[in-house]
């Protein structure tokens, strides 16, 4: 079971991951942030990006070292990360890679009621995914392969991972449009009398009936 944080945002991973490099105000960990791309590597909202480091500092996960100003601009304080912050990062990092979770992508939900759409419809949108995967999956490894010239692997490891997760999307794509073109795809027969006649099949109605019965043979 993952930890309960004392503060879970993870927002908060990403401020931590930031002031090890050097303290700095708020407005310097939003940029760097952004630099690194944080922001497309987990999820989180900039609109709580303030109350997350206020609650960092009431935990003291970080601290106030001194209130800088430049020229007319609003007086800034400047965070360091302290001894506790150090080790919340290395543990939430243990977590985040050790222990799996089961996660929930729009996509799975979307194919959980692919039988919703008509056979024909569900294979032209699934190759225009495919083609738009492909697509942007060309342009990644490019700057990917780029960022390699000038950036440590190590930096980059998170991006290799998500092009290897969305190369295995597209192979299982392939692999799905090709039963569904041939026609070799198990229950196709079914799922498209279904919307042609309006009518479900018996043998479908059947398994309904006998899964809502018993809900142990379910998935």
């Amino acid at each position: 079971m993952p930890k309960r944080r004392k503060v879970g945002n993870l927002l908060a991973l990403a401020v931590l991951s930031a002031l090890v490099q050097r303290p700095m105000h708020p407005y310097e960990m939003a940029s760097t942030l952004r630099t690194w791309g944080k922001d497309q590597d987990m999820e989180f909202k900039w609109g709580s990006f303030y109350t997350v480091i206020r609650n960092l500092d009431k935990h003291q996960l970080i601290a106030a070292v001194e209130s800088v100003r430049e020229g007319r601009r609003p007086e800034r304080t400047v965070y360091r990360i302290t001894d506790a912050g150090r080790a919340e990062l290395v543990d939430w990092a243990r977590e985040l890679v050790g222990m799996p979770m089961a996660e929930h992508p729009r996509f799975r939900a979307g194919l959980s009621v692919l039988a919703a759409l008509h056979p024909d419809e569900a294979t032209d949108l699934l190759r225009q995914r495919l083609d738009r995967l492909d697509d942007a999956l060309r342009r990644d490894r490019e700057t990917l392969d780029a960022h390699l010239r000038d950036i440590p692997r190590l930096f980059l490891v998170e991006n290799e991972y998500d092009l290897a997760i969305r190369d295995a999307e597209a192979a299982w794509l392939r692999a799905l449009l090709a039963e569904l073109t041939s026609g070799s795809y198990p229950g196709l027969d079914f799922w498209r009398a279904f919307h042609e006649t309006g009518e479900m099949p018996a043998e479908i109605v059947e398994l309904a009936e006998r899964t809502s019965r018993d809900p142990d043979t379910a998935d």
